[in-house]
C-alpha cells in the first residue's frame, strides 16, 4: 500500500476536547515535540513504554488515566497505543517499560494486546505524532468495563477529568 506523505495532519486531539486545567507531564526519554528514540518502536526497538513523570495535579485527584494516541495513523480514528486506568493518586510516575501499578488496570491497545505497543507508522508515511496524556480524575475507580477499547477508556475519563497533562513526540520509519 502506498501512503501519501503529503496528506494533511489531523488536529491535535486534545485541542478539540473541553478545556481543563493543566499540570506538567515530562518524559526523561523523549523531548516534547522531538523524535522518539527507536527503542520505543514496535518493529525497530524494544517495544517498551517510555518513562513518564507528572506533577502539579489538583489536590483533589482521586486517580489517573494514562493513554498514548497516534492521530496520524492512516485509518479513521487514529491508533491507540496504551491505556491504563485507576492509577492511584500517590503514583506520579511510570518507569520505562512500566508494569501496571497496584490497583490499576490496562486495556488492550488497538493492536489487540494488553498494555503498551510501540511506535509503528507505516514505512513511507509522514512522521506520526504520539500524544501521551495523563488525566487527573475526580473518582478513584473509573466506571468502564475492563474490556473497553482505549477510545472508550478515554471517553469515560473525559467525564471525570479535572485536569490534563499532555506531550507528544514524533516517529517516522
Amino acid at each position: 500500500m502506498d501512503f501519501d506523505p503529503g496528506r494533511p495532519y489531523p488536529p491535535d486531539p486534545y485541542t478539540v476536547l473541553p478545556r481543563l486545567p493543566k499540570f506538567v507531564l515530562t518524559c526523561p526519554d523523549i523531548e516534547p515535540g522531538q523524535e522518539i528514540p527507536a527503542t520505543f518502536s514496535a518493529y525497530e526497538g524494544d517495544n517498551v513504554s517510555p518513562a513518564l513523570v507528572w506533577l502539579g495535579q489538583p489536590e483533589e485527584t482521586k486517580s489517573f488515566v494514562v493513554t498514548c494516541f497516534d492521530p496520524d495513523a492512516p485509518r479513521p480514528g487514529g491508533f491507540w497505543h496504551w491505556g491504563i486506568a485507576d492509577i492511584p493518586p500517590t503514583v506520579t510516575q511510570l518507569p520505562r517499560g512500566a508494569a501496571v501499578p497496584d490497583g490499576a488496570w490496562t486495556v488492550n491497545n488497538d493492536g489487540g494486546t494488553p498494555g503498551f505497543t510501540g511506535m509503528a507508522p507505516p514505512k513511507g508515511d509522514h512522521a506520526h505524532r504520539y500524544f501521551f496524556a495523563v488525566h487527573a480524575l475526580d473518582v478513584p475507580h473509573l466506571d468502564a468495563p475492563r474490556t473497553a477499547t482505549p477510545a472508550e477508556l478515554s471517553d469515560a475519563a473525559q467525564a471525570h477529568a479535572i485536569a490534563r497533562a499532555v506531550f507528544y513526540g514524533i516517529y517516522e520509519r
